[in-house]
């Protein structure tokens, strides 16, 4: 049975004034539970304040829009206060605390992708709230609270029932939260936006990539990840993860036509990608985008903290180091189309710019 490659929408799980929470379903998208993959978006109004949690699986969190605070506990760690900001790229091992406000008059949005292998629910998430109607405190006895925490009965009586709020809340202006500290940054986050391109294309794309080397806990998470940026007409050179890796990506920015290829020649996908999207495709089939006037732009994580990929066309594609004997043989072509052939693309690699 053939798994359906088409991209989804996430849809909203739980919010109120503080805003909301999404998600994309393995039921509507099943490469997400084939895997091993979840992918959800948060979205805060200002004052929106997400409670701590801690979850099940491991993720890369990007900020797609506006600013925020985010405090991150790792396993036996004191708490870090960061900044965040559109461009944002975070890595969040399994069972790691966290939170996030926004002060700001801007909506702040989120998108976490993550491997869930290790989870309840293969394709989805699992976050543990410690407070709130669903929250680790409601769920144990009075006694159980008083003891634990060494309280007295109506300390124990508040922490299980004053916050009658579901994973997002939207607080009092005058409520006072911890502010950033510019240290706590470092080794948490990276910009992508901001970050040095790894490879760049006149008119026609660059690419930022995270992994060990700019951000070393993405070893821990055992997830990299990408930003690209395709320019308007401009086409991503087919390819594929020679890894074994598979890839998650989400659209932001912009709409292209898209085209999957897969076993025995098939092509299993074409379609048009536009934001909100959510794509995963299946181990060694080639992928290729080719973006319409506005451009595009995605974000994507990698189940590999250091990915390899091979590309079919360009100056780096993979036909330029077989022989031309070899090619012409294969493709039942004369010399002289071979030779044509080899001679295009001579100085493009990932982005192959608009034809002229």
């Amino acid at each position: 049975m053939e798994l359906d490659l088409s991209p989804k929408l996430a849809k909203k799980v739980y919010g109120g004034d503080g805003r909301s929470y999404y998600a994309w379903c393995p039921d509507e998208l099943p490469m997400l539970c084939h895997g091993n993959n979840g992918a959800a978006k948060l979205t805060l109004e200002k004052n929106g304040f997400a409670f701590p949690r801690y979850s099940d699986s491991s993720k890369v969190a990007y900020v797609l829009q506006g600013t925020g605070v985010a405090g991150i506990i790792l396993p036996e760690s004191e708490e870090k206060v960061i900044a965040i900001k559109k461009g944002d790229a975070i890595a969040l091992p399994f069972a790691v605390f966290r939170n996030k406000y926004n002060k700001e008059d801007s909506e702040s949005e989120v998108l976490f992708m993550g491997d869930t292998s290790k989870g309840h629910k293969g394709g989805q998430f699992t976050d543990f709230f410690l407070t709130g109607v669903n929250g680790i405190f409601t769920g144990f006895t009075t006694d159980f609270v008083k003891r634990a925490w060494d309280v007295d009965d109506n300390t124990a009586k508040a922490l299980i029932r004053n916050q009658q709020g579901r994973g997002i809340v939207k607080l009092d202006a005058s409520v006072k939260m911890p502010e950033p500290k510019p240290d706590h940054r470092k080794g948490m986050a990276l910009n992508c936006e901001e970050d040095p391109l790894d490879t760049d294309t006149k008119n026609a794309g660059n690419v930022v990539l995270l992994n060990t080397k700019n951000l070393p806990l993405v070893g821990q998470v055992g997830l990299g990840a990408d930003l690209f940026r395709l320019e308007g007409n401009a086409m991503c050179s087919p390819g594929f993860s020679c890894d074994s890796s598979l890839q998650v990506t989400y659209i932001f920015k912009g709409s292209a036509r898209l085209q999957v290829v897969g076993v025995d020649g098939k092509r299993v996908l074409e379609t048009i990608v536009k934001p909100g999207n959510l794509l995963i495709v299946q181990r060694f089939f080639v992928v290729s985008k080719i973006a319409d006037p506005e451009g595009l732009s995605w974000f994507s994580i990698i189940t590999t903290p250091n990915p390899v990929f091979t590309y079919l066309a360009g100056s780096i594609g993979a036909w330029k180091a077989i022989s031309p004997e070899v090619l012409q043989a294969a493709f039942k072509v004369p010399a002289e189309t071979e030779k044509l052939f080899r001679s295009k693309r001579t100085n493009d690699a990932i982005f192959l710019p608009p034809l002229k």
